[in-house]
Order: C-alpha cells, then structure tokens, then sequence
C-alpha cells in the first residue's frame, strides 16, 4: 500500500475515531442522567409493563454502548497499526490486505481468505 492511500485511510480513521469518542461520551452522559432519574423515589407503583419497557430500553442502550465501544476500539487498533507499520498485514497469514478490503473496512485485520476460513468455524 503506497503512502497516500494509508494516509487518506488514516484520515477516515480519525475522524471516526473522533464520532465514536462523542458518541461514547453522549451515551456516558445518557446513562448518568438515566441512574440520577432512576435513583428517584417513586411514590407510585410502576406497571409491569411501564417495568418491561424500561428494562428492554436498557438492554438496548447497553447493547448499544457495547457496540460503540467495541468499534471505537478496532479503530484505535487500526491506528495502532498505522504507527507500527503493520497495517494492511492479515494478522494471521501475514500477506498484504488488499486496498479495496481497506478501503470498505479500514479496520480489517484479516485478509479476506482468513476472515472466511474463521467465520466458517
């Protein structure tokens, strides 16, 4: 891969890197406005399915962060990569990512053929 493409690559990188840390942050403050609303006393009894629904919406915002977070960390290991000088290498069979998997996946780290052979299990 030639230097102007790992460059632009690490300009889409960092600026995801950028939306996933704000989007990180949002939900950080999301849930601390949903614990101090929570931790209110309630001088009624909830129905259990007003109970259900906010139990869903929770696990749906869980779900969520994680998935946030999980993608926020494979863009600062592609970035990790970048300054190690093995990004674009699969981390499995060594060969080289080819650009166009890089360019639809910036955080790839396994060549097709890999990723394929470990989906397949």
């Amino acid at each position: 891969m030639n230097k102007r493409m790992q460059s632009a690559l690490r300009e889409r990188l960092e600026a995801e890197l950028e939306r996933l840390v704000n989007e990180v942050a949002e939900l950080d403050r999301e849930e601390r406005d949903s614990l101090s609303e929570a931790s209110g006393e309630n001088t009624y009894r909830d129905h259990m399915a007003d109970l259900g629904s906010a139990t869903f919406e929770r696990d749906m915002d869980m779900a969520l962060e994680e998935n946030v977070r999980r993608q926020l960390n494979e863009v600062q290991t592609a970035l990790s990569r970048i300054d190690k000088g093995d990004y674009g290498v699969c981390e499995v069979c060594h060969s080289e990512i080819p650009v166009e998997r890089l360019e639809a996946m910036p955080t790839a780290v396994l060549c097709r053929a890999c990723k394929e052979a470990e989906e397949a299990h």
